[in-house]
């Protein structure tokens, strides 16, 4: 809120470019928290992708979690007003590499019962096409 009435402060006196300064600067924030609502859903995404390679088996809660994550995915990178997309799709593949660690050692807990460490899971599975599976969700649901 600050930053908005330092804007604004700024355009009354006519400082266009101290005022873009802080334009950027809240872009800047805007996308760090849109990255991170996408990590934390993708955290969820690929915990239950996980499952499911790793148990070769589905449940319903699973499906159900991958489809609410996927949507609230898309609809945290979508600009409204600007159209398209906060993200690049290599910028969004990024963040679910990124988010794959977390996911893996959260599905160490559930999958099989919990008795596999993250290392043991992650040799069950393929970290690549998980994160293509989860893309390939994200390009195609919802469209």
């Amino acid at each position: 809120m600050e930053e908005l009435l330092q804007l604004k402060q700024l355009l009354y006196q006519g400082n266009i470019p101290s005022a873009l300064i802080i334009v950027e600067e809240l872009e800047e924030m805007s996308k760090s928290d849109k990255i991170n609502k996408i990590f934390s859903y993708g955290i969820i995404l690929l915990l239950h992708l996980i499952k499911q390679s790793a148990e070769n088996r589905t449940t319903k809660s699973w499906e159900v979690s991958i489809r609410n994550s996927v949507k609230q995915i898309q609809r945290s990178n979508q600009r409204h007003k600007a159209k398209g997309n906060y993200l690049t799709d290599e910028e969004l593949k990024e963040t679910l590499e990124d988010a794959y660690d977390s996911a893996l050692n959260q599905a160490s807990l559930e999958a099989f019962g919990g008795i596999y460490e993250a290392e043991k899971l992650d040799s069950m599975v393929n970290q690549n096409e998980l994160i293509q599976k989860a893309l390939d969700l994200l390009n195609n649901e919802g469209s």
